[in-house]
């Protein structure tokens, strides 16, 4: 049997059900005039971020794609070397599509959920959430039905080995990556620059509500939600996913082929089928609390999963109990996803000790809850790292003992993380929705009870949002491991005899790898700080010089404050993205194929830990601002209130910029040594 019909059947049935989910969402009403006027100024501003930033990514594919072919050309062949490149520009292309697809489909469902709460919390959660597994569906049906087919093709339209045809879909896998690096870093500083202008200038200069209509930042920060953490986090997932995939794929073709190269294949089908069934479980098992909706539909796809995936390996023809090397394993890498969602939803709901302690904090000032906030986030790496050790020691564990390398059982415990991808970006996008829809029924005046309904819906959201940002994370270590091990192979370093680590090539590389993700979070940040002060200027000017702006008789320019924020995010993302590429090939370059090994190494401890600290710190200030506003401690206007608040504008470019773009860092630096390293070392000789 080819199994990558398997695979491109799972891609094809995912993509038609987004489009089904995307015909009901639409096909709901859209509520008044004044709120389908909200939804278009919203869904303009999201046009014009994705059309100047799929152009500032064009040119930069421009340039890639012919490097790759040609470099690859010259050491393979042109044929393989027009493949690589083709792969590469195909990934990027399914991705953006598909990013494309999710976000334009969440700025519609936001005032379709705002209408429909008017009836009541059960007829506004599925649009929401429907609204989001759209792009849930859409990006990981594309990514897989594309992975299948290009291997497909490879091995039996151009007759190419195993090997040759899993390298072909890691360069699928960088094209991906290259879309993740603009969309995550591109939208965080968005979103940041938006939101944070919005906060310091309505809420604590001049006391006004979070979407107040008078404040002309407010559609700039309804676009920031879903260009961040729509199309931004899904592109982030989805480009771990493909790599874990490859990865997996590389290293099966290199210990022997056969099912070990498409097992991944057949794990990540296995993985959307039972995704598939949970989107449509959320929605039962909806009885009036959304997160115990979500989190049922997230268990549920995992027990289906795991039925699945016993199915597969068991019947897989792998020889004696060699298929219990890779279930296990798999099992392990989800067990860890659930560890890293846990730990974060404790350290970053609103109801949760971390996040009232910070919140008490601000009572004191904002310098003590900026100081606790910092603490907790610190503290809450310990169980998720503790998560991945244990995963990655019971992968290795695992595999060793039933005769499989335990390279590839680490490689499987990644597609094991990621294979419910679908339901897990589902349940973010869940999050910007609801949290659109409640800026449209304030900014149309629907009234307390749908005011209710929406907060409900956002609350739930938030801590969606939270736990996507801590799996991805996770799901980010397990997939650089397992790239790791892929690159190790590819450029002939013997594992067996270990990496000398006081070798001063391999200490150089450890430092400048380790150097990387503190930079590039800081270049992120200093950009959010630089979009938003532009902002922030531009905001005041419009309450000066606008007649009756404050008093809600005059219009804000709210496109002035849009194009900043895109002009701005696409300018200042290029210098840090170019870096995540051009270190790793120039460590290859000056210090050796061993030193890059470090190179990598030093990103992945580093951006790990970055990556957990800054998302929980900036989640526990986010919901402790939240908790204040709720009526604790003063509530609104109070001094432990504007403490909050600042503690949030220092944790938004820490949870919703630089911490999650440092995922697409890390696997971006793995990708660029898998494609390029064996290049150079076959140039040199």
């Amino acid at each position: 049997m080819t199994w990558e019909f398997l695979g491109a059947g799972a891609g094809l049935l995912a993509i038609a059900l987004a489009i089904h989910l995307y015909r009901y969402v639409t096909s709901q009403d859209s509520g008044t005039e004044k709120m389908r006027d909200i939804a278009k100024a919203i869904q303009g501003g999201a046009r014009a971020y994705l059309r100047r930033q799929n152009l500032t990514l064009a040119a930069f594919l421009g340039i890639m794609a012919p490097v790759i072919g040609v470099l690859v050309g010259i050491t393979h062949g042109t044929v393989y070397g027009v493949s690589i490149g083709i792969a590469y520009l195909i990934g990027a292309g399914c991705s953006t599509i598909a990013a494309s697809l999710g976000m334009m489909a969440a700025v519609r469902a936001n005032v379709r959920t705002a209408n429909a709460a008017r009836a009541g919390l059960k007829k506004a959660f599925p649009v929401a959430y429907y609204g989001g597994a759209i792009m849930g569906l859409a990006i990981v049906g594309l990514s897989l039905l594309g992975v299948s087919l290009i291997y497909f093709i490879c091995r039996s339209g151009l007759g190419w080995t195993e090997v040759e045809a899993a390298n072909i879909v890691l360069g699928f896998s960088f094209g991906a990556s290259a879309l993740a690096l603009f969309a995550k870093a591109g939208g965080g500083i968005y979103t940041k620059t938006a939101d944070i202008s919005a906060d310091l200038v309505g809420k604590v200069e001049l006391g006004i509500p979070e979407d107040d209509p008078r404040n002309p930042a407010v559609i700039a920060d309804n676009v920031g939600d879903n260009v961040g953490d729509v199309a931004g986090m899904g592109a982030d997932l989805v480009d771990s996913y493909i790599a874990a995939i490859a990865a997996a794929m590389i290293l099966g073709a290199e210990l022997g082929g056969g099912i070990l190269t498409v097992l991944p294949l057949l794990i990540a089908a296995m993985g959307l089928f039972a995704s598939i069934s949970g989107v449509f479980l959320v929605q039962v098992l909806m009885r009036g609390d959304p997160g115990a909706a979500l989190n049922g539909g997230t268990f549920a796809t995992s027990g289906i999963f795991i039925a699945l995936l016993f199915a597969v390996t068991y019947t897989a023809g792998m020889s004696g109990n060699q298929w219990l090397g890779v279930f296990l394993p798999t099992l392990a890498g989800l067990g860890a996803g659930i560890v890293i969602g846990m730990t974060t939803d404790y350290f970053t709901s609103i109801d949760r000790k971390p996040t009232r302690r910070t919140a008490e904090a601000a009572s004191k000032g904002a310098a003590i809850n900026i100081l606790t906030g910092f603490s907790y986030g610190l503290v809450s790496i310990v169980p998720s790292i503790l998560g991945i050790c244990v995963a990655t020691l019971a992968a290795w564990k695992f595999a060793e003992l039933f005769g499989v390398n335990p390279f590839y059982g680490i490689s499987v415990s990644a597609v094991g993380m990621l294979s419910i991808v679908a339901t897990i970006i589902s349940a973010d996008a869940f999050g910007p929705i609801s949290d659109n829809a409640r800026g449209i029924a304030e900014q149309g005046g629907l009234g307390k009870d749908v005011m209710e309904v929406v907060d409900q819906l956002d609350a739930q959201g938030n801590t969606s949002k939270a736990i996507t940002k801590g799996f991805a994370i996770g799901a980010a270590a397990l997939t650089v491991l397992a790239l790791f091990a892929a690159y190790t192979h590819l450029v002939d370093i013997d594992l067996a005899r270990g990496i000398n680590l006081i070798s001063y090539p391999v200490i150089i590389g450890l430092f400048i790898g380790a150097m990387m993700p503190p930079l590039f979070s800081a270049l992120l940040i200093l950009a959010v700080g630089r979009n938003a002060g532009r902002m922030v200027e531009e905001i005041r000017r419009q309450f000066r010089e606008i007649p009756g702006l404050l008093q809600g008789q005059g219009r804000p320019d709210y496109k002035k404050c849009v194009d900043i924020a895109t002009r701005g995010a696409l300018r200042e993302l290029l210098f840090p993205c170019s870096l995540a590429i051009l270190v790793p090939i120039a460590v290859m370059l000056l210090l050796g194929r061993e030193a890059l090994a470090g190179c990598l190494a030093g990103s992945i401890l580093t951006g790990i830990i970055f990556a957990l600290f800054m998302a929980n710190s900036g989640g526990a200030w986010d919901n402790a601002k939240k908790y204040v506003e709720a009526g604790a401690l003063g509530g609104k206007g109070s001094d432990a209130h504007k403490a909050a608040v600042t503690g949030d504008t220092v944790g938004d470019p820490f949870k919703d910029t630089a911490g999650p773009s440092l995922n697409t860092m890390i696997t971006v630096m793995s990708l660029v040594a898998e494609v390029f390293a064996p290049v150079l070392i076959l140039l040199w000789r």
